[in-house]
C-alpha cells in the first residue's frame, strides 16, 4: 500500500478542467500500486458524482463509467475506520476543525504511516501539522 486517496483527488481525475500534473502523478502511482481510502470514500465518490448529474455537469453514462473505471483500480477501502469515528477520528476533527469525513482520512493516514493524497486545503494544512507526507498538490 502506498498511499490514503481522499475524493477530491479522485475527482480531479474525473474532469478534465481539474486534472492537474500532481493529481495526474497520483493517479499513476495507484495504476501501478495499491492505494487506500476509508470506508467513506465509495459513498463520497459516488454521491459527488451524482450531484454533478443532477447539477447537469455530466450524464449518468459519465458517471457509471467513471465509477466502473475506479472499480478497476487496485484501491482497498478500510473496514476499521468506523471503529475509529468515536475516538481517534473526532479528535482529530475537533483540533484541526475537519468535517468528520475529512478527519477519517486523516485518521487512516496517520495510522497507516502513509503519505496522504488531497486537495482539501484544510485536510492538507492538518496533515501538515502532524507530518503526514502530503500529495495531489
Amino acid at each position: 500500500m502506498t498511499l490514503v486517496l481522499d475524493s477530491s483527488v479522485t475527482l480531479a481525475w474525473l474532469y478534465a478542467d481539474e486534472l492537474t500534473a500532481p493529481v495526474q502523478q497520483v493517479l499513476d502511482r495507484i495504476v501501478m500500486e495499491q492505494a487506500c481510502a476509508p470506508s467513506i470514500w465509495r459513498l463520497e465518490v459516488a454521491n459527488s458524482l451524482q450531484m454533478a448529474v443532477r447539477r447537469r455537469r455530466i450524464d449518468a453514462t459519465f458517471r457509471d463509467a467513471a465509477l466502473a473505471g475506479l472499480a478497476s483500480l487496485d484501491i482497498i477501502t478500510d473496514s476499521d475506520t468506523d471503529i475509529f469515528a468515536w475516538s481517534t477520528t473526532l479528535r482529530l476533527a475537533d483540533r484541526f476543525s475537519l468535517t468528520l469525513y475529512d478527519a477519517a482520512y486523516l485518521e487512516l493516514a496517520q495510522r497507516k504511516n502513509l503519505p496522504l493524497a488531497t486537495l482539501d486545503r484544510d485536510l492538507r494544512s492538518a496533515g501538515a501539522a502532524l507530518g503526514i507526507l502530503l500529495l495531489g498538490a
